[in-house]
């Protein structure tokens, strides 16, 4: 062999510093700029980034969608495909202006307003800036690999424009309109949630719920009982509804006070489940009581009656807070309803009982179990409660202003925080006082929180601005022409189309898309859809706005004049909702304004990526209303969601629960190829849980990987094998050697077909069998072909196959682990070949070859295999290690074959150390079964005919029973048409006398468990021989060193090592071997079968 050029390779690798050379190499090598301009011209692959949040450093959980990413567009370049690599940043919004908020030490849009709007919107932009740069440097650190020059930011001119022209589309198509509606509302952001974002945001928190009477007009000391978990909402109480099917009881308490109040809720045991489950509960909050407790405990109660609900409809009552002067305004307070003033209408004149009816899906509004079975209606606090006020010509109180403080009219309550706990507590006194709170609990459930801010929630009458999606069902065409991964996407979307409402775009806030709405004194709006259409409209303030960007408060100094009116008109203060400024990507992107063969080449997007549990409802929803408008076509062919990261115990991550794990950490502690292989080895339909000890076991792959990578360089080198000396073709190849090359080959094949399909996952497993073939059974199996002295042609033929192995395989999971397959590449191919691409990375994916393709011998060495990963599981069954060799192994075939792997009893010899291999034609010569009935699922699944089944299995010969599940997986019951399948059946091996048996689907496999004095002392010798064989290394020897050996010990270890001498030496490199202990360089003490045995080894 000819002299080669093999860097020595360290088998204690350090995987993170081995990153840290390979970015710098990348980097000054320009890797990634060279790739894309080899591959500009070719075929396109288009990826369309969805937005990083730029607010702040990026977490693990970001790591794994922008792992996938690069993974499925490092595996298209080696494809040879043309690719953008553009990364998106989401800069606009509340999450960026409350961390400003946070660094500023404001507590309200006041503070920011007194601050200054143009102050605070340029410090938005700047933690943009800030955040943006770190995240950038901190996917570089992943391997992400991107035009990082080129990235898009959600806040250009470009995105905003195209934001304008899309509404602009929209309102000439009648479809932008303002509305009045009771919308979610964070106090502290001073802003409104849509449908999209109140989900994101829920949390599990203990409200005090009271039990709350309405006392009815004409009827002596009768009440309406009315339960709610907002008491702040009883100020705007309205009416009471009542479900008309349900019946009511009519109770009278101890006091004499009678109530009326669902009968189903009398005795129901409110959230009892969730209490026992300790699920969605909360520690220290009692279990709840019932209605019957609660009347119990005031002194007992009458039933006196039932009535209909349908019955009490009209009935009138008295409010809990009439004496408040909003109650008695006409046409409601503040926003007045000119209609009902005129009749004389306000809140007092509503307190009547009424029929809740039905939602839009149709279900019951007023239901029974939790609460009373009727429900207070505060039509200027609840969104049903606003619908079912306009329906049916309620007023409407909305008793709060924009930071959740009570305006005027509600008397003492006026100037205070409704949600505040000491308003609560002021609530529920003056409910005490006047005699009409009955009863008082906390009560644990789910309530909408600002998502980004973290304050509750009220619900609140505003003014928004709104698109009217009545032309959903275009979307859902959209929607059909897409492959969802996993396949439920497409369900759950159209779900969200089905039942979602208008969608609402404005945000009362500072930093965001400048809606383009422009109003005017006639109550009209018109929507501009360019800076240009801006130029030609603008009578006012263009001068000090052209050259800023399209943002507030520079914009608010523009006014227009409508083309048609001719009045003049200002802008309105609203900001845009951010999923505007995401869903318009495949067009701000593509240059859709300007280059229309642009984005022709490269829209719609092959490929999306992002966590699925929130985008049904956010960015995928944008992106398909928004591209349905703009083209009406599906922006993406496919897209792929993936489920959350959590601890490895499954929890939430949290910092202040101290498991959170940043990504900088997890980079420089576990090594990002670690992550990005535990990345792509998760179903990405289920979550992922992320953790230190998880990774360990994840690094085990890569230090095989690395392992017999050095094993092979260490040997090659020590040979000074070239592969450039040879030519496969040419050379003459073992069995094993043919096996693992088609093997390999078959993985390339396997490999495309899940990039193709995006299941990396299935990837990954295969990844890790075919890492174990190759170093667990190959190289294992190999190791004297390379440890022999003659460089003969057998030699030559293992190193050429390993090699090749290892390179078809580095290639291939190149896009998944590109550090370590970059660095082993540049040694095993660059240090040999000059004219080879300079990096993995701009080498070609390895192609399937037909010629390689080997099924039977496939078959034949993975039945092997099988075999004997049965033979050491029984094994260990019996506590026989494998040092100790045994007398025979015997194997049964549960299908038919031709028992090929017969040819390869020395392999199964060698393997399970055993002296004789016995194929076993008839089961039983090897097992006995006994087979019982299942009781637990027969009685289950036959009930009615249960004897009868458990009669037949019992009257069955248990081996026939065996051989018919094994032929047909089932047996068949005929006079009871039944087929009974394994599960039924309660299964019991019986080996034959001195055996020990095992089995699979496929095999059974048993051991002869009898051991005489030959076989003990060869176990006595194979156990030394693994003691020397350690101490070598630890003493420092090389793997070619001849060694001279002493012992001192039992006769019986002496007499064990005189009957297998020459296994012996053999097996340690031995020259010489002497009883008693000479004064050797190394020694050592140890235990075997009982036995003292000390040894000494130096280097002859």
């Amino acid at each position: 062999m000819s002299n080669n050029k093999f860097d020595k390779v360290d088998n204690q690798v350090d995987f993170i510093s081995l990153e840290h050379e390979m970015l710098k190499k990348w980097d000054e090598e320009n890797t990634f700029e060279r790739l894309r301009s080899k591959n500009e011209g070719n075929e396109t692959w288009s990826f369309m980034d969805g937005p990083i949040t730029a607010n702040n450093p990026m977490g693990v959980h970001h790591a794994w969608g922008r792992t996938l990413k690069d993974v499925f567009q490092r595996y298209h370049a080696m494809k040879g495909y043309d690719l953008r690599y553009q990364n998106g940043f989401d800069c606009q919004g509340l999450w960026v202006e409350v961390e400003v908020e946070k660094e500023l030490g404001f507590k309200s849009k006041r503070d920011i307003e007194d601050f200054g709007i143009e102050k605070f919107v340029q410090l938005c932009k700047d933690r943009v800036a800030k955040y943006s740069k770190i995240q950038t440097e901190q996917s570089k650190r992943l391997g992400y690999w991107m035009d990082w020059e080129n990235s898009y930011f959600t806040m250009s001119d470009e995105n905003n424009y195209t934001i304008w022209a899309f509404l602009k589309k929209l309102f000439d198509n009648g479809k932008i309109y303002r509305g009045t509606d009771v919308v979610p509302w964070s106090g502290r952001s001073g802003t409104s949630y849509s449908q999209m974002e109140i989900i994101e945001g829920r949390k599990l928190v203990a409200h005090k719920s009271v039990f709350v009477k309405f006392p009815l007009k004409n009827r002596e000391n009768e009440n309406l009982l009315v339960w709610t978990t907002t008491p702040w909402t009883l100020t705007s109480n309205i009416a009471a509804a009542v479900n008309v099917n349900l019946e009511y009881m009519k109770l009278k308490s101890n006091d004499g006070s009678i109530y009326y109040f669902a009968k189903d809720n009398f005795k129901f045991q409110r959230l009892d489940k969730q209490f026992k489950d300790k699920k969605q509960w909360i520690d220290g909050i009692p279990k709840l009581k019932t209605l019957e407790q609660v009347f119990k405990e005031r002194g007992g109660y009458e039933i006196l009656d039932t009535i209909n609900g349908k019955d009490m409809l009209g009935w009138e009552y008295f409010g809990p807070f009439d004496e408040l002067d909003a109650q008695s305004y006409y046409g409601g307070y503040p926003f007045c309803n000119e209609d009902l003033k005129s009749k004389k209408i306000n809140a007092i004149k509503c307190h009547k009982i009424i029929d809740g009816g039905k939602d839009n899906i149709g279900n019951d509004i007023v239901v029974a179990g939790e609460g009373t079975g009727i429900v207070h209606i505060a039509t200027g606090c609840g969104a049903i409660d606003n619908k079912i006020g306009k329906k049916i010509g309620l007023v409407e109180l909305a008793p709060l202003n924009d930071e959740s403080i009570y305006i005027d009219g509600f008397g003492w309550l006026s100037g205070k925080k409704a949600t505040d706990h000491k308003t609560i507590e002021e609530i529920l006194n003056n409910l005490k006082e006047k005699n009409i709170l009955l009863h008082v609990e906390k009560y644990p459930h789910v309530y909408p929180h600002c998502w980004r801010s973290g304050d509750e929630l009220v619900f609140r009458t505003v003014d928004e601005w709104y698109i009217n999606m009545d032309w959903r069902d275009n979307i859902k065409k959209v929607v059909n022409d897409i492959n969802w991964i996993p396949t439920w996407g497409n369900e759950r979307e159209l779900e969200w189309l089905e039942n979602m409402g208008d969608w609402m775009i404005s945000k009362k806030r500072f930093w965001g898309l400048a809606l383009p709405i422009w109003v005017f004194e006639d109550k009209s709006f018109y929507v501009v859809g360019s800076k240009q259409e801006l130029e030609e409209l603008a009578v006012e303030g263009w001068e000090d706005f052209k050259d800023k960007s399209p943002h507030k408060p520079w914009i608010d100094k523009v006014k227009i004049k409508h083309p048609e009116s001719g009045l003049i008109g200002t802008r309105i203060p609203d900001v845009g909702n951010p999923w505007l400024d995401a869903g318009i990507v495949p067009f701000s992107t593509l240059k859709y304004n300007e280059d229309k063969n642009y984005w022709k080449k490269w829209f719609p997007a092959d490929f999306v990526v992002e966590c699925f549990p929130g985008q049904f409802r956010n960015w995928f929803y944008s992106l398909l209303a928004m591209s349905t408008i703009m083209e009406s076509k599906a922006p993406f062919k496919t897209l792929l969601g993936h489920a959350l990261v959590k601890d490895e115990t499954g929890r939430d991550m949290h910092k202040s629960w101290g498991n959170a794990i940043w990504f900088d950490d997890a980079a420089e502690k576990m090594g990002v190829d670690t992550m990005r292989w535990l990345y792509a080895s998760q179903n990405t339909e289920h979550n992922l849980l992320f953790g230190y000890k998880i990774a360990d076991e994840v690094r085990k792959n890569l230090i095989t990987l690395w392992n017999t990578y050095s094993f092979f360089v260490t040997y090659a080198k020590l040979d000074g094998f070239n592969p450039k000396d040879y030519d496969l073709k040419k050379i003459d190849l073992n069995v094993l050697d043919k096996w693992i090359l088609a093997k390999i080959n078959l993985f390339v094949k396997e490999s495309e077909k899940f990039y193709k399909s995006y299941e990396l996952y299935k990837l990954m497993k295969i990844s890790t069998a075919i890492l174990d073939d190759i170093s667990n059974w190959y190289v294992r199996r190999n190791r004297r072909r390379f440890w022999k002295s003659e460089n003969d042609n057998d030699k030559v033929a293992a190193y050429l196959t390993l090699y090749n192995v290892i390179l078809t395989y580095i290639k291939v999971l190149a896009p998944v682990i590109p550090f370590i397959t970059d660095k082993i590449y540049q040694n095993l191919v660059r240090k040999v070949n000059n004219n080879a691409p300079d990096s993995i990375h701009l080498a070609k994916f390895p192609k399937f070859n037909e010629s390689l393709v080997d099924d039977k011998l496939i078959w034949e060495i993975d039945s092997v295999k099988e075999v004997v990963s049965l033979g050491r599981s029984v094994r260990n069954k019996s506590n026989l290690k494998v040092r100790q060799p045994l007398s025979e192994v015997c194997i049964y075939f549960k299908s038919d074959n031709d028992y090929s792997i017969k040819d390869y009893n020395d392999q199964i010899i060698q393997e399970l150390n055993v002296k004789k291999v016995n194929f076993i034609k008839s089961i039983e010569d090897i097992v006995e079964y006994k087979v019982k009935p299942n009781f637990a699922l027969i009685n289950q699944k036959y009930s009615d005919f249960k004897g009868d089944v458990i009669s037949f299995i019992n009257s069955q010969n248990s081996n026939y029973i065996i051989e018919k599940m094994t032929e047909n997986k089932k047996i068949s019951i005929d006079k009871l048409d039944i087929d009974l399948v394994f599960e039924d059946l309660i299964i019991e091996e019986i080996p034959k006398k001195d055996y020990c048996v095992i089995s699979n689907n496929n095999a059974i496999v048993s051991i002869n468990t009898k051991l005489d004095d030959a076989l003990i002392n060869e176990g006595i010798v194979r156990d030394i021989i693994r003691k020397i064989q350690n101490f070598r290394k630890d003493s420092g020897l090389k793997v070619e060193d001849r060694i001279s050996i002493s012992i001192l010990s039992d006769d019986k270890v002496y007499q064990a090592i005189d009957s297998n001498r020459n296994y012996f030496l053999s097996e340690v490199l031995g020259v010489d071997l002497v009883k008693g202990i000479n004064n050797e360089k190394f020694s050592q003490k140890f235990i075997v079968k009982d036995m003292s045995v000390e040894l000494g080894i130096s280097k002859k």
